[in-house]
């Protein structure tokens, strides 16, 4: 890990709106089928590379969380598209229903992730992947299982996060893949500090990125992203029964090969969205400087934040943000 110094401030509370982005454009489908038909239909178009042995990395939540992805649609994208794949987790940092292996596996039964093999993947120990050109980290400590696994299926909760301010894609893979003793530890505390939590805003940002960057690495073209835009608390599914209300409506689901245009789309889409709609959530983004997320992912050279938003509903027609979200309704619990 290297070595700690100040970090100034980059703008992680500042949006960028399109027009002042520059770079070449993406890819980015999307569609408002909030269904287990409209999930496999996203992931087909981003499917091309994914081969060999498959690992599907989705956040399967704390006992009971009620926001969670629902297990039926994982269950028939699984069965339909990607037979004898696994879903990857990790052990948490934090002391609670999946701090061990069995505790975990307690959660995941107790949440009905039963139907297809879950791979623990810092049940047998750590490995480390290079960082390239990180300024945080040289390397990063994953579950050493994560190896075993020719392609990655990013497939993730798009929500809120009390760290991150959103948790999307990248959040999913930076501290989801991270090893829970060490790993997450880096990215999360200062050495010798008496606060487990301590990196927080743009440092936070920052590690979380490097972190995810080393993921993204391993697999290059062999990993592929989905965010789901549904219940969206402001809180994470690491906060279980305690998350916050969702009061964010209901959006889709977005699909790509990048993962900074996909992380990036769904922020676009939260801010094109009515002010009494976004409200809370974009509270949540501004005051963690999760923004920092997107232009960190940029300088690092992850992907574009600038894409073509492909409407699967209308026949592939290049859409707008703000037609994505035209048809969303305030949220009903």
């Amino acid at each position: 890990m290297a070595e700690k110094s100040p970090v100034p401030a980059t703008g992680g509370d500042r949006y960028v709106p399109y027009a002042e982005r520059t770079g070449n454009e993406s890819i980015v489908y999307f569609t408002r089928d909030l269904s287990a038909k409209g999930l496999r239909r996203a992931y087909e178009q981003v499917s091309a590379n994914v081969c060999g042995k498959v690992g599907v990395k989705l956040h399967t939540g704390e006992k009971d969380g009620p926001n969670i992805l629902p297990r039926d649609w994982v269950s028939s994208l699984l069965e339909a598209d990607l037979p004898g794949a696994s879903i990857v987790e990790t052990n948490t940092y934090y002391e609670g229903d999946r701090y061990t292996t069995e505790q975990h596996r307690a959660t995941l039964a107790n949440n009905g992730w039963t139907f297809a093999p879950v791979d623990i993947l810092d049940e047998q120990g750590t490995a480390l992947l290079p960082v390239t050109g990180g300024k945080w980290f040289h390397e990063m400590s994953v579950g050493a299982n994560l190896l075993n696994y020719d392609s990655l299926v990013v497939l993730t909760h798009f929500k809120g996060h009390n760290q991150g301010g959103f948790g999307g894609s990248a959040k999913n893979i930076g501290i989801g893949c991270a090893d829970g003793r060490v790993g997450k530890m880096w990215i999360h505390t200062s050495p010798g500090s008496d606060d487990m939590w301590d990196i927080a805003r743009e440092e936070f940002m920052e590690r979380m990125m490097e972190s995810a960057k080393s993921v993204r690495d391993r697999f290059g073209r062999r990993i592929t992203f989905v965010n789901v835009m549904r219940n969206m608390s402001v809180s994470c599914d690491c906060e279980g029964t305690l998350a916050a209300p969702v009061v964010t409506p209901n959006v889709g689901i977005l699909a790509s090969t990048d993962i900074l245009a996909v992380d990036q789309a769904c922020v676009d889409l939260v801010y094109a969205m009515r002010e009494e709609d976004h409200h809370d959530l974009v509270e949540r983004i501004e005051s963690r400087h999760g923004l920092r997320q997107l232009s960190y992912m940029k300088e690092l050279g992850m992907g574009n934040d600038r894409y073509v938003l492909v409407d699967l509903d209308n026949d592939g027609a290049r859409i707008r943000p703000a037609d994505a979200v035209a048809h969303v309704v305030p949220f009903e619990g």
